[in-house]
């Protein structure tokens, strides 16, 4: 076997480990998660741990911990890609999620299920989308794309295929148990999984990354100092934001609203499901594109789409719930993915970890100040959801702004020379 034939083997073997820990890491921690709300709701409120009138806040509030300890980690655990090898660092992660599902399994308390989200949110960046995209952009230049759009397919396929095998669960055991069970994925599959295959570089093999024309020891890009100095970090950062807003509403909090107004459990789980399943179509697809057209008007092309379907929340039934699932799933895959390529694409890969971290911090609090905003409103409205997704088409409306933006002044922002490193 050559050496450009071992990389090109190898390489999709590290996006196959990536892909999975994107699917377990996201669907128990993120994804599959909302399916045992409404049980964990119920407990508790009839346990008198919480009080009816602050349920929808508790749920809300969790997820949202979830998401914010994800931000906050990120720039730490970007500190740290760059010092310690990510086989290491996954592993911790391994250890951390499945501690946060076990304790909330035996939770008894509002604290114990906060300390849980906490722990599963810590756990995201580690073996989360930011350790993942280094570890496959450390492998892939030319096809960074289309690796990145298969990689973070794991994100939805972990809420489509989870959230049935919970279902399951819970109606035959109770939802702490079937919590139990389903860690047993972390330490049986993915661990060993990270153990034996993962490598954070080319260099590891003995390889070179499929960069074509480029020495291995030259990088380009700006210093994480630089590009936060740029409006355009700004405009994107703040763009990113606002596009995971209607995203954490809808993944987390849309399975509320589906069964207040009279979706069956299952058919509240093929809501969930379905969007994730929809989602996997919009990063294979965008992913692609975004290797044959300006990334940046891809995901113009995506937040439009969300924009348009976010109306369909406001006259939610099981006619429009299934309508809106196929256009805003796609245009949230594809951005998705896009966030990811384009902070590579516009500010290089010298400072890739810590300037990516920064923005997730952004993506994080769009997303827990739309879980909390909604949350409240719901609880202010009987747990109706309808007026919180007025929120979710103003966010979208806004990033749909930015990212026109985006496509006006990017290009004139997204050039630094290559500075020398040495060899990885």
């Amino acid at each position: 076997m050559t050496e450009t034939t071992g990389h090109r083997y190898y390489a999709w073997v590290i996006v196959a480990v990536a892909t999975l820990s994107l699917v377990v890491s996201n669907g128990l921690s993120i994804g599959g998660i909302p399916v045992f709300y409404k049980s964990i709701r119920e407990d508790f409120v009839s346990a008198g741990a919480v009080a009816a009138d602050r349920a929808e806040s508790f749920i809300a509030f969790g997820a949202s911990l979830t998401f914010l300890c994800s931000g906050l980690i990120s720039p730490v655990a970007g500190w740290l890609i760059q010092r310690f090898p990510l086989k290491i660092l996954m592993l911790a992660g391994c250890a951390i999620l499945g501690s946060g599902l076990l304790l909330q399994a035996n939770a008894n308390s509002v604290a114990a299920v906060y300390a849980s989200r906490i722990l599963m949110g810590i756990s995201l960046g580690f073996i989360g989308v930011l350790p993942c995209v280094v570890l496959v952009s450390n492998w892939f230049v030319r096809q960074r794309g289309i690796a990145l759009g298969i990689l973070l397919t794991g994100t939805s396929i972990g809420g489509v295929v989870i959230p049935p095998i919970a279902t399951r669960l819970i109606e035959g055991l109770g939802w702490r148990s079937a919590m139990m069970i389903l860690t047993l994925i972390i330490w049986l599959i993915l661990a060993p999984a990270i153990l034996f295959f993962v490598r954070s570089a080319p260099a590891e093999i003995g390889a070179r990354s499929d960069r074509e024309g480029q020495e291995d020891s030259f990088v380009e890009g700006f210093t994480f100092g630089e590009a936060i100095r740029t409006p355009i970090f700004w405009i994107f950062a703040f763009g990113a934001a606002l596009i995971f807003y209607p995203i954490f509403v809808t993944s987390q909090q849309l399975i509320l609203q589906a069964a207040r107004i009279g979706f069956t459990a299952w058919q509240s789980t093929f809501v969930l499901s379905g969007l994730f399943a929809v989602s996997v179509a919009g990063k294979f697809l965008f992913g692609y594109l975004s290797d044959r057209f300006s990334p940046s008007r891809v995901i113009l092309v995506c937040t439009s789409i969300m924009f348009a379907s976010t109306f369909l929340l406001l006259d939610l039934n099981q006619t429009t719930a299934f309508l809106f699932l196929i256009p805003f799933g796609l245009g949230y895959g594809g951005a998705f993915v896009l966030i990811q390529r384009l902070a590579a694409d516009f500010f290089g890969s010298r400072d890739y970890p810590k300037i990516l971290g920064a923005i997730t911090i952004g993506d994080t609090l769009g997303a827990v100040f739309g879980g909390l905003i909604t949350g409240w409103l719901a609880d202010r409205y009987a747990g109706d959801y309808t007026i919180g997704f007025y929120g979710v088409i103003a966010a979208t409306g806004i990033a749909l702004i930015l990212m026109t933006l985006l496509n006006l002044f990017g290009p004139r922002l997204t050039s630094a020379p290559p500075v020398e490193v040495e060899n990885f």
